[in-house]
């Protein structure tokens, strides 16, 4: 590998991380890569954002708080970390798909700024069954869970960007589309490989349970707007990351 396919595959991971979230990475020099060439790294960046929740887990449990006010903050600098970035996705979706009746209406409903009462219930709730899982593991097994589901809910987004048309003539799903094949598979092994830590077991059923909740998301687009937006990769990462959260919780509960 030269130095110059070094650097291009770094100005990607730096790139990836001014996408997804608030991480200062400072300025990219000359062509910055397209968001569809830094698609491949997404899972890595995931593995930060859970790798941040996951200190915070741990040292709230350290300094002794309940297994529920460790899972809140872990959650929150998640939240913190990107900006709500995801959740911003999953009320919008909600609030467009719950509230519009065609494709014309649900797309302004969702790039309404407002938030709406769909949006709300789904925001609680996805932060409700995240903390109460993640409060149902043991110490170290958390670490792991918030890490490895980081990872996992973010290597399917590309394979969406891909394989779905966009729903708008811009907007983020435009400017992501052209994710090729090889940056789809090194996503989906890398948001694999994460959760191996877990046991094969456990990796293997929380992936399953992410794949059916982001198929589920992937239908229900292209059946309500014929296709994929900012907001349905966001709405897609974070029901999937619940469906892994119920998955691992029922498998690796403590209790």
């Amino acid at each position: 590998m030269t130095l110059s396919t070094i650097r291009a595959r770094w100005d990607e991971v730096r790139a990836g991380v001014m996408i997804l979230t608030r991480i200062p990475v400072g300025r990219l020099q000359g062509q910055a890569p397209s968001m569809a060439a830094s698609a491949w790294c997404w899972p890595l960046i995931g593995m930060v954002i859970g790798g941040l929740s996951a200190l915070t887990w741990w040292g709230a449990l350290c300094l002794g708080l309940s297994p529920g006010l460790a899972a809140t903050l872990a959650l929150l600098t998640g939240v913190l970390t990107t900006g709500g970035l995801h959740e911003d996705g999953l009320a919008d979706l909600f609030d467009g798909f719950g509230g519009g009746r065609d494709k014309t209406r649900v797309l302004e409903i969702m790039r309404d700024s407002r938030i709406g009462s769909y949006g709300v219930l789904a925001v609680g709730f996805s932060l409700l069954i995240r903390v109460l899982a993640l409060a149902s593991l043991d110490a170290c097994t958390g670490v792991w869970a918030l890490i490895g589901l980081g990872a996992a809910c973010r290597a399917g987004l590309p394979a969406a960007i891909g394989l779905m048309p966009a729903a708008r003539s811009d907007g983020l799903g435009r400017a992501a589309s052209g994710v090729g094949r090889g940056a789809l598979l090194v996503a989906l092994a890398l948001g694999l490989a994460a959760l191996f830590p877990l046991g094969i077991a456990s990796a293997l059923v929380a992936s399953v349970a992410i794949a059916f909740a982001s198929m589920a998301v992937w239908l229900w687009a292209n059946a309500r707007i014929g296709g994929q937006t900012g907001d349905v990769l966001g709405a897609m990462s974070q029901l999937g990351e619940v469906a892994g959260w119920l998955a691992l919780s029922a498998l690796l509960s403590a209790d």
